[in-house]
Order: structure tokens, then sequence, then C-alpha cells
């Protein structure tokens, strides 16, 4: 990964640290003006979460989370040797047929918080080692997010924060977390509209993930790791192959390689199995084979994409 900047640990800080307490109130305030009526995520649902009120998440008023440890599961830089220090939301913006945490994502797992129990679990990861915190599922509980980094920073959080998304996000939200999120993992889930409204439940997909992919390239440029190999700051990219091609993986390859950038890091994923209801849709009933694992990564070598990581076959 030779592409990759490296940076010296003692000059990297992170973002969020070198934001006021005047620029703190305005981003918190804006972002819980979001939720009455919500328009947090690209559907707008309209719902008044304040009062209760649900959209197509099933999120309420106050943030869940299904758990929070050190994480040994995500890419090498982000998981280092410590672990990460994810955060799992409860509920999602999106509504996958296949989805393999769908106890949590949908069926809505996990207890209440609030942004004060928010930031005692980012302190106490951080306690623990972690090398940042990862917020799993986030896009839908951002108000909450930002007002609980404004108190962990206070109380001496000092760690990159990881924004670990379905790459279905807002403009207007991730606008408002410029300058506090150190590292982006967004998925591009497909390059097809019409996969995304079959298997995902959302026409709108590809333009809105690729218009937030440049929106986190813009604010966070590409992958920067400290002299450990551990990551600092930047973008990663996943993408989940599909049986059957369904996730269209070279006309994503092709776009992140003339939209974004060649020097991406791109995590090539081939962990699909069919959960939740997957088994109602014969062409995702069964896994990805090792042709149509072969094919996806014949497709990011032939967009140039040499940067990120490949599954063992």
């Amino acid at each position: 990964m030779s592409e990759i900047r490296e940076i010296d640990r003692k000059e990297f800080a992170p973002g969020y640290l070198k934001l006021g307490k005047s620029e703190w109130r305005l981003r918190i305030r804006e972002a819980f003006g979001l939720l009455a009526p919500c328009r947090l995520c690209p559907r707008e649902c309209r719902k008044d979460r304040l009062k209760g009120e649900t959209g197509v998440c099933k999120a309420r008023a106050a943030p869940e989370v299904s758990s929070y440890n050190l994480h040994h599961g995500e890419e090498p830089p982000l998981s280092g040797w410590k672990g990460s220090g994810a955060i799992f939301f409860t509920h999602c913006s999106l509504r996958c047929v296949f989805c393999q945490n769908y106890p949590v994502s949908q069926l809505g797992h996990g207890n209440e918080t609030d942004s004060a129990g928010l930031a005692e679990m980012m302190l106490e990861l951080q306690e623990d080692g972690a090398h940042n915190i990862d917020l799993v599922t986030p896009s839908h509980v951002v108000p909450w997010i930002i007002e609980a980094v404004a108190l962990a920073a206070g109380q001496g959080l000092k760690i990159p924060l990881v924004y670990n998304s379905s790459g279905y996000d807002s403009l207007q939200e991730l606008r408002l977390l410029d300058g506090i999120v150190d590292l982006y993992l967004p998925d591009m889930k497909y390059d097809d509209n019409a996969a995304a409204r079959q298997l995902s439940n959302a026409p709108d997909y590809v333009e809105v993930n690729r218009g937030a992919v440049k929106e986190m390239q813009r604010q966070v440029g590409g992958l920067v790791l400290d002299e450990t190999g551990i990551a600092r700051r930047g973008l990663i990219i996943r993408h989940l192959v599909l049986p059957g091609g369904l996730a269209g993986t070279e006309g994503i390859m092709q776009f992140i390689a003339g939209q974004i950038s060649r020097n991406t890091a791109v995590s090539l994923m081939r962990q699909y199995f069919p959960a939740h209801r997957a088994y109602e849709f014969p062409e995702i009933s069964r896994r990805v084979s090792q042709s149509e694992y072969l094919l996806a990564e014949q497709a990011m070598e032939k967009a140039g994409l040499n940067e990120g990581w490949r599954q063992k076959l």
C-alpha cells in the first residue's frame, strides 16, 4: 500500500479537538434541528423523532446501542493489534433483505442511552486501549453522536473517530460532521438502482451513495497511517461482492477510480451468505462463488485500484 500516506503519531490530533465551544453549540443545534421533522437520512421521512414518531429506520427519540466493545473484525489499519472501539447502533435507514445483522438493524435489539451515555462508552473504550472510536450504522443518530463527542472531548477523548456507514447518507448530515470525523468507512453496495430498490428498498441509492462518498473524500482525503500502520485519517471504501454480480462491482470500481482516486483504499469483501430474507430471492440465496469473487478482483485491477484489502479464497 505504498501510495497511502504516513504520519508521525505525535503530529496527529483528531479533528474534533480543534473545534471551539461556539462551533460545537452550532453543530449540535443544527443536528437536533433535523429531527423534528426528521431529515437526517436521504429518505427525509419528516417524522417528529423528538416526539417518538418513527420512520423507515424505526429509530425513536433516543439512540439505542446493541453493544460496544473492542472489535477486531475491521480492516487491519482500524483493528490494529488492540482493536477498534466499536459502538454498534440499533436500527438502520436501509432495509436490506440479506442483512447479516438484522436482529439489531431491523428487529431493534438494543438498549436506549443518551449523549452522556455515549460519551462514557467512548471514554471507556479509549481507556481499554482502542485505536479509534468506530461508530457502526450511525446515520440515524448523528445529533447524539455530535453531542457525545463534544462531551467526551472535554473529558479527555483523543483518538480518531470512524464513521462506519452503509453509504446511504445525506449531504446535509455529512457536512455537520466535517472536522469531527477523522475516518470514513462507507459501503458502496450497488451500481444499479433496480437492485438497490429490490434488495434494500432504496431506489435512489446509487446517486445518494456516490454524492456521499465524494463529500467524505472532500472532507478527509486519502488514507493516512501512522508509523505503526494504524489509520489516523482518510477514506476506506467497502464493497461486498454479491452473487450473480448484482452489486455491479465493475461500475463501482470505475467510479472510484475516475471520480474519487485510484489511490483510494478499497476493501473488497466476499463474506456474503444468505441471511434474514435472502432465501426469498433465488438470485441471492447462495454464497458468492470463487469465480465471482475472482471477477470482482479483476474489475478492481482493471480500474487501477491497487490500495486496500482482498479476502483470501
